[in-house]
């Protein structure tokens, strides 16, 4: 089980993982070795997520989805593929720790008498700089 939170945990029999030849630093190794880890997870149908969950971490990935709705994550950091997988697991928890939390209400403020007053300042003196550049009568 990958464990996000105290009540939210989900099974490794949903995500699937496929390994490959990794790029990068590895020296002859690298031609021999399926270091490379990419890990694929349908988040709409998993039943281990909350609604509300679902929803948000669905709004915040839903440009990573494949067509077929599944979030792919790929690491190929080191050399070891146990490594890259708990990598992988890592990014993914990473997202969904992400979206546990609901985002804060923003309340609107309105802007305090003194920041006018000296927005108006600021605008006046602009206002004067660019009047002085502009060509004057020599009558």
């Amino acid at each position: 089980m990958l464990k996000i939170t105290e009540t939210i945990a989900i099974p490794f029999d949903e995500i699937e993982m496929e390994t490959s030849r990794s790029g990068g630093p590895g020296g002859q190794n690298v031609n021999k070795v399926a270091s490379k880890v990419q890990i694929r997870w349908k988040p709409a149908l998993s039943p281990s997520l909350p609604e509300p969950v679902r929803a948000r971490l669905l709004a915040a990935v839903g440009s990573r989805l494949t067509k077929e709705g599944e979030l792919l994550l790929v690491s190929s950091r080191t050399r070891d593929q146990g490594k890259n997988l708990e990598d992988c697991r890592e990014k993914l928890r990473l997202l969904i720790l992400a979206a546990v939390k609901p985002p804060k209400v923003r309340r609107p403020t309105k802007p305090t008498h003194g920041s006018q007053l000296r927005r108006l300042e600021s605008k006046g003196k602009r206002s004067e700089a660019k009047k002085d550049r502009s060509r004057s009568d020599f009558d």
